[in-house]
Parts: C-alpha cells; structure tokens; sequence
C-alpha cells in the first residue's frame, strides 16, 4: 500500500506534514546558520561562515567558526579570531581573539605565528613581550609567510605591516 503524498507544494516551497518534509532549507546560509544557532556542528558547515559574516549575521558566522575551530579545523582559528577582534554585534575581545591566535600558531601554522606574534609585539590581548614576538615573526618568516618577511625587515614594527590596526583601539581623535 502507497502513503499519501505530501500536500502539494510550489516548486522550492517547504512543505512538512506527518509523513515528512519535502523540499527541505538545506546547503543554504541559512540552513548553516540555523545550525550553528542550535549548537550543531558539520564539517560542511565550515566553508559558510565568511559569507555568513558578510551577510551581517556575526552571531551565527561567529558560532560556525568557533565549531570548526574546535573541531581541529584550522582555517577556520584566524576567522575566529577575527569576529573576537572586531567584535561586530558586540564589544571587541582582544584576549580571546589571541587566544585563538595562539592555538593556530600552536598547530605550527606560519599564519598564526605571525598573528600570534604580532598580538606579542603590540602587547594586543596578551602581555606585551617583545622576544616572543620576533621568535614568532621569525618562525612565520622561516616558513615563507611574505609578511611575516616584511615584518622582519621592518625592524619587528608592527605599524610597517599593519599601518591602521590600532587607531581604533588605542589612539584617541585629536582636537
């Protein structure tokens, strides 16, 4: 014996009865954010918090980048440490995001021992220490990150490298 079909739906319309769902949101930004905000975590949803984050929806791009990263992606650390650092729907949090600087740098990643470095030399998030920060930025130049390169250079000054990353933060407008 056939079940019932599903009520009749609109091409791409959802529609849900007792017998099921047809036409499900799937594979879709806002099926990746739903999940993250349920907690959910998919290895698929990885590659969907960046357009997350350009859409505007912080929170959710935050969550997915935050899952993934702790899921042992590490593309995903620098992400995370970006949203923490730029805070967008709330208080930027320097400390978490080198936080999430420092794990990356502790997978071996060149990335994130430039970013870590650079948080050590500006002492941004983390105690200013100068010496680890040029271990840091050496090993990243080591490994051929072309700023981390730079960086050396430059004398280790941050300002070379990243000319505007602290006027927000640290300078105050003059009158």
């Amino acid at each position: 014996m056939l079940a019932a079909p599903l009520a009749a739906a609109s091409v791409g319309e959802t529609v849900a009865d007792e017998l099921g769902t047809l036409n499900p949101e799937e594979l879709t930004v806002q099926y990746w954010a739903a999940r993250s905000e349920e907690g959910r975590f998919d290895p698929g949803m990885c590659m969907y918090g960046y357009p997350i984050a350009k859409m505007g929806w912080h929170e959710p791009a935050r969550k997915i980048f935050e899952r993934c990263a702790e899921h042992g992606n590490p593309y995903a650390m620098p992400w995370a440490a970006w949203t923490e650092e730029n805070g967008y729907d709330r208080p930027s949090n320097p400390v978490a995001a080198a936080e999430w600087d420092k794990k990356l740098a502790e997978t071996g990643s060149a990335l994130g021992q430039l970013n870590y470095g650079l948080d050590a030399l500006r002492g941004h998030g983390v105690a200013r220490d100068r010496a680890l920060g040029k271990a840091l930025v050496d090993r990243a130049a080591a490994a051929g990150e072309p700023t981390a390169k730079a960086l050396v250079a430059a004398d280790y000054d941050p300002e070379a490298v990243t000319p505007t990353a602290d006027l927000a933060h640290y300078r105050q407008p003059q009158f």
